[in-house]
């Protein structure tokens, strides 16, 4: 056996040294990106020692960028992508603009050319795909329509940046590049310069309205089909392989077959998938490749990186952080506002925004290999991704400790009597005010007036369940829940509910865990019950707790941060089995009798 395997030692090194250095970020509780990202660098070809292949890593990269837009396309559906079409489409192309004007700024200041300030302004215009989701998922924002308005801006953000990788070789000569006059795209659809300018524009569109076409045509039939016959089966196995094997075939499809993103393709195969009875499971089969391989995004990041140029470059590394994290976030930050959409919202997609990665890159190298960018250019994009990147965490804080700030004041610049519409609420057929907007969305939820009631945290397939069970025996209950469908199921069924996560302090207090009987705990990340778990006894020594578990490590973490009953599924199933057993089976006088 061959043991030069640069595919195993990249994998492992990078898997490996991620691990040890993000566990040593979140020990000092900084965000474990961080790690990994520092986990590249060390494997990178600037530093000494051991040098991971950057291609294969790259390549790994993508796979994750795949997987995770695959898995964000579950939780989608078209009616979604198009109810945040009015402010994604025309936001993302403002924000694209103006960001490519600062950064045409910054290059005319460095002395590069037109073409050079073209480049580099694209580049430092779009958000990493990866950051942003991994930002949105880990603060359970996806469903909500906050989290649905940056999903539709990355859309309209991806489709803008596959225009200008097509356009960009065809206009390099009038750019002052190098002119190439054989082809702008790879793949069986390849567009050849005799087409001029709006021929490629033209054909570029057409092929992505073409895929889209086959995706709700034949896709819409065929994706669910293939699942639900394989589910049939039985072998799990085989059900894993068909969920990847589809994100994987798409993406790729799409990429050869019609010139559009690899993300683009399998977020369009996840959207198609989520119209299946059977994608919650394919979506929990597919999370442990998905977290792997968005890790190993990180680390390739952090291999491009030269920390030497920090010193080289410091001004201009210093000015393009500044596009990146000040200039998209005001952008951002403006253009919502201006939309009628609440503070909350605004601050939340500004800072998404503020970060570049992967299609950054691409652009950075395409302009290189055209003449239209100098190295330098390509360095200071480097630098700003792993900067943005490392402190896109902070953002975050940040506008957490703003929002109290620009809530006083919205409240002060507008009395109730002259609140008047602004535009989008945040619920379809809604016009929201000032005054309600701060209320509403930004401040912390109201107080519910219940005692001696049960708070029933998630309300998904298992909290459904014991939501309808509480109800119809009576008694008192609220649930907290954060996706926007089922707290508007909640409130056409008459449920009261609280808005929100219920591991953020102001969320967990609006429900009055001090007064509650009870706390029922139906969501299934253990890590996260814990957390509720201990709020829960420090407002409420009393309360009962009872939660879920997958495995009998969850069943001793949760018992010991204070959960009264932990139902661990397994043992439930065993034991109802075990009754139907013994129900049925021959009493021993029916055995000597026969």
């Amino acid at each position: 056996m061959p043991h030069d395997t640069p595919l195993i030692a990249t994998i492992v090194a990078g898997l490996g040294l991620a691990f040890v250095f993000g566990a040593l970020a979140n020990r000092f509780r900084i965000p474990p990106l961080v790690g990994y990202l520092v986990a590249g660098v060390l494997v990178g070809p600037n530093t000494p020692g051991f040098v991971a292949d950057a291609g294969l890593a790259n390549e790994l990269a993508e796979i994750g960028v795949i997987l995770l837009m695959f898995g964000v396309g579950l939780h989608f559906s078209l009616k979604d992508l198009l109810s945040v079409r009015a402010i994604a489409v025309p936001g993302a192309i403002v924000q694209i603009g103006f960001a490519t004007a600062l950064g045409a700024g910054l290059s005319w200041m460095l002395g590069w050319s037109m073409g050079a300030g073209l480049v580099f302004g694209l580049a430092l215009s779009v958000a990493s795909t990866v950051v942003l989701l991994r930002a949105l998922q880990e603060r359970r924002l996806i469903e909500t329509e906050r989290g649905r308005i940056a999903v539709g801006w990355l859309i309209v953000e991806d489709l803008a940046m596959v225009l200008a990788l097509v356009l960009l070789p065809a206009l390099a000569g009038v750019l002052g590049g190098q002119e190439q006059a054989d082809v702008h795209s790879s793949g069986l659809l390849s567009l050849p310069a005799s087409y001029g300018i709006w021929g490629v524009v033209g054909i570029t569109l057409a092929k992505v309205a073409a895929f889209v076409v086959v995706m709700l045509v034949v896709g819409r039939r065929v994706i669910p089909w293939i699942l639900h016959y394989v589910a049939h089966t039985g072998s799990r196995e085989l059900f894993r392989l068909s969920v990847l094997a589809i994100a994987l075939g798409v993406a790729f499809g799409a990429a050869k077959l019609f010139g559009v993103s690899l993300a683009l393709g399998a977020f369009f195969a996840g959207m198609i998938m989520s119209e299946s009875e059977l994608s919650h499971r394919a979506a929990e089969e597919s999370l442990p490749l998905r977290d792997a391989f968005s890790v190993l995004f990180f680390v390739s990041v952090g291999m491009l990186f030269d920390p030497f140029s920090l010193l080289s470059n410091g001004l201009p590394i210093l000015a393009t952080l500044a596009i990146i994290v000040i200039g998209k976030s005001l952008a951002a930050f403006v253009i919502v506002v201006a939309f009628g959409y609440p503070l909350a919202t605004a601050l939340m997609i500004s800072a998404s925004l503020a970060q570049i990665g992967e299609f950054s890159f691409i652009l950075a190298e395409l302009g290189v290999g055209l003449k239209l960018l100098p190295e330098q250019g390509r360095d200071l994009i480097l630098a700003g991704a792993i900067l943005s990147i490392v402190l896109n965490p902070l953002m975050f804080l940040v506008i957490d400790w703003m929002k109290p700030w620009l809530e006083a004041r919205a409240a002060r610049a507008a009395a109730p009597a002259d609140a008047k519409p602004l535009g989008p609420a945040t619920e379809p057929g809604q016009v929201a005010s000032v005054v309600a907007t701060a209320q509403q969305e930004d401040g912390p939820p109201p107080k519910t007036a219940l005692t001696g009631h049960a708070i029933l945290i998630g309300y998904g397939r298992v909290g459904g369940l014991v939501g309808a069970a509480l109800k119809e025996a009576a008694l008192p209950f609220l649930v907290i829940e954060d996706a926007d469908k089922t707290l508007a199921k909640l409130k056409a069924d008459g449920v009261e509910s609280v808005a929100g996560n219920a591991a953020n302090a102001e969320v967990f207090a609006a429900a009055n865990p001090e007064g509650a009987s009870r706390l029922i705990l139906a969501i299934p990340n253990a890590f996260e019950a814990g957390q509720i778990v201990l709020r829960a006894r420090a407002a409420n020594p009393g309360i009962n707790v009872v939660a879920r578990a997958h495995s009998d490590a969850e069943v001793e973490h949760l018992k010991g941060l204070g959960a009264d009953t932990v139902i661990m599924g397994e043992r439930e199933i065993a034991r109802g089995i075990v009754e139907e057993v013994l129900r049925r089976a021959p009493s021993a006088t029916e055995l000597s009798a026969a």
